[in-house]
């Protein structure tokens, strides 16, 4: 039997993780905070990097449970969108994605003692920048775990994600030649025109009906008007829903045959993230949410995602994964960001009792 689960204990955490300004690469007072409340529910923790890691001993083969201290909110954004409860809803940097999803956590694993499945759990520091040293903590705590839960928010609909499409961030570099602009136009190569060559070719990549999307979505190039762009880039946002098409777009991204006689293109970057496709594993653990939600009162229902998240590094290692365990809510990374806060207890109560299951 899962414990009860205190909403206003959670919302007091809540607000005080959201005075925690924590983006990415400053996350220290976060960790401390997120340590402390670890070791008082009995966690072993310690610190890999700027990540935190607690041990919770417990029944049978571990569970991995992931989250992340980091934010898209820059220090300092408190003084306009202060932390403030309304019409049930909590609004303020990074209530959303994700501390409250580190609310719910820290409620599950109070909830679910005695008979807890032993859990890991990584508080991964720097994920919305696609967790470039955090894979290498999440790789090794996901060893020798029988499945994994992340508690990013869910779906609009309050559902749970077994797929997310991977992505991948790229840059394209342009040079051509420099020339004046009125004397003699034909001796320059203009980078800016062969890069409007080669966006209009990226965007003719997109197909949605396969889950691709490609977006150019930062474009500089020039110096002035009267000058023949020598230099041009375009930072590229480029995503897939499944494994197969990978070698596909990688060849596609490489194409890039100038249009512009003298123009010479270069392509930076690297995936992030592969993509989470659903698997018999997944559905199994979406199933066993599905039944525990139907026990205290939640239909769930399940979906796939867009955006990444560090489910998509688990899922590669073997493990089933389940994410979108968080706290529903919406407007991650706008000033609209809030969550339900009659949703908190029950969210945890959920994951509490996937912690207690002993049949993962």
């Amino acid at each position: 039997m899962v414990a009860d689960v205190d909403r206003d204990e959670m919302v007091g955490l809540l607000r005080e993780l959201v005075e925690l300004e924590s983006p990415t690469g400053r996350t220290r007072a976060m960790a401390d905070r997120m340590s402390e409340q670890l070791e008082r529910l009995g966690g072993e923790v310690r610190e890999a990097g700027e990540h935190v890691v607690a041990d919770f001993a417990g029944e049978g083969p571990s569970l991995l449970l992931l989250g992340h201290l980091d934010t898209v909110w820059d220090v300092g954004t408190l003084g306009r969108l202060p932390w403030r409860v309304e019409d049930g809803r909590a609004y303020g940097p990074g209530v959303y994605d994700m501390k409250g999803g580190l609310v719910i956590a820290l409620a599950a694993l109070a909830a679910a003692t005695p008979g807890r499945r032993a859990v890991r759990f990584v508080l991964n520091a720097d994920e919305e920048v696609g967790s470039p040293t955090g894979r290498e903590v999440i790789a090794e705590a996901a060893d020798g775990a029988a499945a994994a839960f992340v508690v990013e928010p869910p779906l609009p609909n309050g559902g749970l994600k077994t797929a997310r499409k991977g992505l991948g961030r790229f840059r394209f570099t342009v040079r051509g030649k420099a020339a004046h602009a009125g004397t003699n136009l034909e001796d320059g190569s203009s980078a800016v025109e062969e890069l409007a060559h080669q966006i209009l070719r990226l965007h003719r990549l997109n197909d949605p009906a396969r889950g691709i999307s490609v977006n150019v979505g930062i474009v500089r190039g020039g110096t002035r008007e009267n000058v023949v762009a020598e230099v041009a880039e375009a930072d590229v946002d480029v995503r897939l829903a499944r494994s197969a098409d990978l070698v596909e777009l990688e060849r596609a991204l490489e194409d890039t045959r100038p249009q512009v006689p003298g123009a010479e293109v270069t392509v930076t970057g690297r995936w992030t993230r592969p993509p989470l496709e659903r698997t018999p594993g997944s559905a199994r653990l979406f199933d066993k949410a599905r039944e525990h939600g139907r026990a205290i009162g939640l239909e769930l229902v399940e979906g796939a995602s867009g955006g990444g998240s560090d489910a998509n590094l688990v899922a590669p290692l073997g493990l089933p994964v389940l994410d979108g365990l968080g706290a529903e809510g919406a407007g991650a990374h706008s000033v609209d960001e809030h969550v339900l806060v009659a949703a908190l207890p029950l969210r945890a109560r959920l994951l509490a009792a996937l912690l207690r299951d002993p049949g993962l």
